[in-house]
């Protein structure tokens, strides 16, 4: 910076020749240079003024935006944040065809307690075991005054409950947030959904994960966040599945039964309307699984895909098909059923002891159940041809449905198939399966001949698999349970309108030790309606069932497993959207004349 001196020389010199005061050219300079310091110094601090306002704008700007913030939002206690990977608790919906909810996620809270925090811990100890009678209340003082630092105390907690422990006002009873597996139709259904349980658990969250049924066999799927909680819709029918249990469920009583299943399936896309099994379990309190006994004691065994039994003289239209299908016979074809039959060292005998020989049509073969007859068709078939036609059918193999429990329910099969095998098998003796295996069976024969795989996920589309029989074989096959109904051993199965057409079996239920019960069987009808127009299949079996109302005890399928499925059909053939087709009825001789 370039300084103007207070006295120049050239301005005094000048101000000397014309008299003028020297010493004022200097003053007038020292008060032009001090007003230029005043000035510089004043925009100076106009300058930091501005830079200090603009701080000071910035600063309580920042500090308003957050108070709007914390005001637009929710309010929660401050809680410290755990490293470690979190813990996806989102589990989605399962549904029935139509939509329904089946089972679903409810928020609730956990209680856990941290004792180094609490205040009076004898206290609440006690005031814990009034609102949770099933605590201990020794243990808990003990837990509460010794070494831990942290217990849980209940995974799950309703509003109530929640509610008396905020009164308890302990500082070290808290609460962690849950999302718990809710079935709100309880009971219904509880072998197929199986249920679910807490898996990795943290204060904050727990992940929820299936046990059994289709909530361990979707566990991946309905746990994946990439289906965007997209539902899992099931192929049963929430009401008709309610109709079936309730049906079944009288029918178990009023014939005395140990247990009972039942399987509605669709005939042409394999999918089950409805599966039932009794004893059941409420799967929002899963019972815990027996350790010792009969597995099939405990109200977790599902009979309808774990229960594999001698499914008796429902196996003969099997035969009678083949037979058919091989040209060795058709309908009206006579077979050889004089009764007894012996073969080797064995007796094949009718029940009773009755005879229906010499010479029986395969239709009256299926109509009276002849033992002798079935067996006599069975050698003609052959052992090699007809194990074909049985592992075609899927009875050498474990059902594809998709449950966790479907593998346990293999078929029981002989290690030799013999020809003795060969005919007892053909009337249902000597191996085992699961309904649903019959259920299968039935549908591939008597939906044209194609066959189909069961499934519990709704189909959009019918998708048929190889073919079994021609389609005049499985025609004839409907045709001959269809008379089982009309004036055979079913006659009870009858129902106006909807043309039941079906089969009884009767097995005697094989003893732990080895040989047979006497007064112990298992009774099951398979039939499938309307016979000239194959919709659905239902097998109805009962474990060892007992009609008491005559003179006599009456375990056989026709006075048992037949009079409870034709009610079951009475009551879902209106909700399936079947109509029922009055049957014309048969001519009474007379003849109308017109008076004109």
């Amino acid at each position: 910076m370039i300084r103007t001196p207070l006295r120049p020389l050239a301005r005094i010199l000048r101000a000397r020749e014309t008299g003028e005061n020297p010493d004022a050219i200097e003053r007038e300079n020292l008060r032009l240079r001090h007003e230029e310091m005043r000035d510089r110094a004043r925009v100076r601090a106009e300058g930091r003024l501005l830079v200090l306002a603009v701080f000071f704008f910035c600063a309580f700007g920042t500090v308003g935006a957050r108070m709007g913030v914390l005001a637009a939002s929710v309010p929660e206690e401050p809680r410290a944040a755990a490293s470690g990977a979190s813990i996806l608790a989102q589990r989605a919906d399962i549904t029935d065809r139509n939509g329904r909810v089946l089972a679903t996620n409810l928020d609730t809270y956990s209680l856990y307690a941290q004792p180094p925090h609490m205040i009076d811990k004898v206290r609440s100890a006690k005031e814990l075991v009034k609102i949770f009678p099933d605590l201990d209340e020794e243990r808990l003082i003990r837990d509460f005054t010794g070494k831990r630092k942290f217990l849980w105390i209940k995974k799950k907690l309703s509003p109530e409950q929640m509610q008396a422990v905020h009164e308890i006002g302990d500082p070290g009873l808290l609460f962690g947030p849950r999302e718990m597996r809710l079935y709100p139709n309880g009971k219904l259904a509880a072998h197929i959904l199986g249920g679910a349980r807490f898996g990795q658990e943290g204060v904050h969250s727990a992940e929820v994960i299936g046990v059994a049924g289709v909530e361990k066999a979707f566990d991946d799927y309905l746990r994946d966040p990439a289906h965007d909680g997209r539902p899992l819709q099931l192929s049963i029918d929430l009401t008709i599945q309610s109709a079936i249990e309730r049906v079944l469920a009288g029918g178990m009583k009023l014939m005395n039964a140990k247990g009972a299943a039942a399987v509605l399936m669709d005939v042409h896309s394999g999918e089950i309307i409805s599966m039932a099994s009794l004893p059941d379990f409420d799967p929002n309190d899963r019972p815990a699984p027996l350790t010792q006994g009969d597995a099939s004691d405990s109200p977790l065994f599902n009979r309808a895909v774990q229960g594999v039994y001698e499914l008796g003289s429902t196996f003969k239209i099997f035969a009678a098909a083949q037979a058919m299908e091989l040209g060795l016979v058709n309908a009206d074809s006579k077979v050889d059923a004089d009764a007894p039959m012996k073969w080797g060292r064995y007796w094949i005998k009718e029940f009773q002891g009755k005879n229906y020989g010499p010479l029986l049509s395969v239709t009256d073969v299926i109509v009276k159940s002849s033992n002798v007859g079935t067996a006599n068709m069975a050698l003609q078939i052959g052992a090699k041809r007809q194990q074909e036609f049985l592992k075609s059918l899927g009875f050498f193999e474990p059902t594809p449905v998709e449950m966790v429990e479907a593998p346990t329910g293999a078929p029981l099969l002989p290690k030799n198939w013999s020809d003795i095998v060969t005919i007892t098998a053909s009337y249902g003796h000597g191996m085992s399966a699961s309904p649903l295996h019959l259920a299968t069976a039935y549908s591939s024969l008597l939906n044209g001949g194609r066959k189909v795989e069961p499934t519990l996920i709704k189909k959009s589309r019918v998708e048929y698999g190889p073919r079994i029989v021609r389609e005049e074989v499985s025609e004839a096959a409907r045709n001959m349970l269809r008379q089982v109904v009309v004036r055979g051993t079913a006659s009870f199965g009858e129902v106006e309108g909807y043309e039941v057409a079906g089969k009884t079996g009767t097995a005697d239920k094989p003893r732990p030790t080895g040989g047979y019960y006497n007064d112990r069987v298992i009774a099951t009808f398979a039939s499938v309606f309307p016979a000239s127009d194959p919709k659905y299949v239902l097998i109805l079996t009962l474990d060892e069932p007992v009609e008491t109302s005559g003179s006599e005890p009456r375990r056989t399928a026709g006075w048992t497993a037949v009079p409870v499925a034709a009610e079951v059909i009475r009551r879902t053939a209106p909700l399936l959207g079947l109509r029922p087709v009055i049957e014309p009825a048969e001519p009474s001789g007379l003849t109308l004349v017109s008076s004109q």
